[in-house]
């Protein structure tokens, strides 16, 4: 997900912790990661604590990681089988981090952290300040590693959001909105929860089989 400066940072706060909170963010399509221009990172973080989030310090982030991930055979990094899924409250209790918090757990990291580049399926939630709208571009095609399953972005910039989406080429793609509207769930997508993304299908209607995707190009909106 990408959050730029034009965007309604409030409302795009109150829709990522939705989208990132929904079923302990076990959603393949959920909120995994946000790029956000360094110019209204600590706004949005503020939006975020608003709405309930639970923001790490440096050192509680480290540790939360710890907790959650396991680095593999490969250098990567996979979550551990028993913290998918589990609460916020659960795992900052585990980590030895107390507090209030809502069902959300956010973390300012690098743009290449292991929370940014590992599809975690936990309510943990990486932030990263990008420089320009350009290198949030770079950043989420990176973390995105080519999959094309799904990406999102707060802007009210039609060529900018027009530039992510060819960029980025994934099938579910949802402008200012949490990612479940992509799925049909408050948005105009089908209401299907397997999406086929890797394998290019796509959601499809059960009238036609058949996907339709919605593509920003030249300054309009256009269905191809």
């Amino acid at each position: 997900m990408i959050v730029d400066e034009t965007a309604d940072i409030p409302f795009a706060a109150e829709q990522i912790y939705y989208g990132a909170s929904f079923d302990n963010n076990l959603l393949c399509i959920a909120e995994k990661e946000v790029f956000v221009l360094e110019g209204i990172l600590n706004e949005l973080i503020r939006e975020l604590q608003k709405n309930g989030a639970f923001l790490l310090d440096p050192k509680e982030t480290e540790r939360v990681t710890e907790l959650v991930l396991k680095r593999d055979s490969g250098g990567g990094y996979h979550p551990k089988k028993e913290w998918i899924g589990k609460d916020a409250a659960a795992i900052l209790a585990a980590a030895g981090i107390s507090g209030a918090g809502g069902k959300l757990i956010i973390a300012r990291t690098g743009m290449d952290h292991p929370l940014v580049m590992t599809e975690q399926m936990l309510p943990v939630l990486p932030i990263a300040g990008c420089a320009s709208f350009e290198q949030a571009v770079e950043a989420a095609c990176r973390a995105e590693g080519g999959k094309r399953h799904t990406a999102s972005i707060f802007s009210r910039d039609i060529d900018r959001i027009t530039m992510f989406r060819k960029k980025i080429e994934t099938t579910v793609f949802v402008a200012n909105n949490y990612t479940l509207a992509g799925v049909g769930f408050g948005g105009e997508g089908f209401a299907a929860m397997t999406i086929a993304g890797p394998t290019r299908e796509g959601i499809t209607s059960a009238l036609t089989f058949t996907r339709r995707g919605g593509v920003l190009a030249k300054g309009a909106l256009r269905l191809v």
